[in-house]
């Protein structure tokens, strides 16, 4: 009842701060992702708006709540107790600021609370990002920069890099790391995608679970997926998603971040279906 009231009232304070915006956008995805011996589903929700400032500054602030479901075999579920539904709720701030017509610095705070059923001060986390964009002629953009995010699990310090190139007004070519994409649209209704990111996340078990020293549980992986968004009306938009899920990585680790006990699940794939209103 307290994490259905917490997120109700995020969600409400984020809407009305909107102050009547033209940019913003809701959103809901859902996502399975089985493999041999244990199963995932994802599914949830994001309010995200954004508003010019000035000539030279932009803020975007997105709010969501994820729900994570896991599904064991028989055998499995026996030992690990019911480790079976994980929460997270985070706040995104982002400004972007033109320091000239060929470059922008963009910096991100990012607190979230990642928990298993009870929601505790201690389980509250800040991530976040600083990133120059340097557009180097008409189709190319180079970006660098730094993170502390949870692409391989916990909450670590990565480098950022990207090479963006627009090939023509239909398409455009992303190589970087986390995340690298190749996109195309033959009309204003249709985008396919490819796809490939590092993406992980934590969460903070509760204090009956904390067998073996373990205070957390980490998921990590390679996603590789083919995208498809389509524009079904003016502001509504469906998007359906396939792909696989390489060296996929389920642990429980301590409050030092070592590993305790590691699920030996396998790669497997992923399919997933979302709508979005956008303004």
């Amino acid at each position: 009842m307290k994490i259905r009231f917490l997120i109700s009232t995020l969600f409400l304070i984020s809407f009305f701060a909107m102050n009547a915006q033209e940019n913003f956008s809701v959103n809901m995805n859902l996502k399975i992702e089985p493999t041999d011996k244990i199963d995932f589903t994802k599914s949830d929700i994001g309010i995200s708006y954004n508003k010019k400032l000035n000539a030279k500054n932009r803020i975007t602030n997105t709010l969501e709540y994820s729900n994570l479901k896991v599904d064991y075999d028989l055998g499995i579920n026996d030992a690990v107790g019911n480790l079976d539904q994980f929460n997270q709720i985070q706040n995104k701030f982002e400004i972007s600021h033109e320091l000239s017509n060929s470059t922008n610095l963009i910096f991100s705070i990012t607190p979230t609370v990642n928990f298993q059923r009870n929601l505790d001060v201690n389980d509250l986390a800040l991530l976040g990002s600083f990133e120059i964009n340097q557009k180097l002629n008409s189709k190319v953009t180079l970006s660098i920069g730094a993170a502390r995010a949870t692409v391989f699990g916990t909450p670590k310090f990565i480098p950022t890099l990207s090479l963006n190139y627009k090939v023509s007004n239909e398409s455009s070519v992303l190589i970087g790391f986390p995340d690298s994409k190749i996109s195309y649209s033959n009309n204003i209704r249709n985008q396919f995608s490819l796809t490939n990111r590092f993406n992980g996340n934590y969460y903070y078990l509760d204090a009956h679970n904390l067998d073996n020293n373990a205070t957390k549980v980490t998921l990590s992986q390679m996603s590789s997926a083919f995208v498809y968004e389509r524009n079904v009306d003016k502001n509504w938009f469906l998007n359906f998603k396939a792909g696989y899920d390489f060296d996929k990585k389920y642990n429980l680790i301590d409050s030092d971040d070592h590993k305790v006990h590691g699920f030996n699940i396998s790669n497997g794939y992923v399919l997933g279906i979302g709508i979005k209103y956008k303004q």
